[in-house]
């Protein structure tokens, strides 16, 4: 099953879900028991650290919630913030804590998988350039706010899960500009890619 965030994000062949990491976990919750989707691919735009270049559509099994606090170390969570889905529920994911001292790269490949991006999840845009080079220090290289989201509903239904993205800006002082300015483009370019292999 093909979800999205919807209200400015939607695509023809995707059920909307919901902006933001709450309506996600509680509209993709509903559509789940209801529906019982055996796959989920969430499709949506993203914005870049750095590294993934505009219009770039890459694919993720792999999620962070890390907030950009953690980097000047005002905040401490409790919660396991990285999420790796390939279909599989056993094994448990690396701590956030974790992250202080080893780089995600290192930890995901600790657990023996491969990946090509990690995506970070926050109900907040990074405008900052500095504080986008610390996610790309750990291994972090593109922001969607609904994918770890999708991911923890699809790891508690025991629910194949993985994300398409189309970069639609970078995270500076331009993004807000720059998803505008490119969000139409980006969504046709993410669908064409999409139904060529529906």
């Amino acid at each position: 099953m093909y979800i999205c965030a919807g209200d400015i994000e939607q695509f023809s062949f995707a059920k909307s879900v919901g902006i933001g990491l709450v309506n996600v976990s509680i509209n993709l919750t509903k559509l789940c028991i209801e529906q019982n989707p055996k796959e989920l691919i969430f499709v949506g735009t993203a914005g870049s650290y750095g590294y993934k270049k505009i219009f770039d559509i890459v694919e993720s099994c792999t999620a962070t919630q890390i907030e950009n606090s953690f980097f000047t170390h005002n905040a401490y969570t409790p919660l396991d913030n990285v999420i790796l889905n390939y279909g599989s529920t056993k094994g448990t994911s690396p701590l956030v804590s974790n992250l202080q001292r080893s780089s995600s790269v290192s930890l995901l490949n600790a657990f023996d998988v491969s990946h090509e991006t990690i995506v970070n999840s926050s109900n907040y845009i990074t405008t900052n350039k500095e504080v986008a080079k610390e996610y790309l220090k750990k291994g972090i290289d593109i922001e969607n706010m609904e994918f770890f989201a999708v991911l923890q509903v699809a790891k508690k239904f025991g629910i194949k899960a993985k994300g398409i993205f189309v970069v639609t800006n970078y995270c500076d002082e331009n993004a807000h500009r720059d998803f505008l300015d490119n969000r139409l483009e980006g969504m046709e370019r993410l669908e064409e890619r999409v139904l060529r292999k529906l």
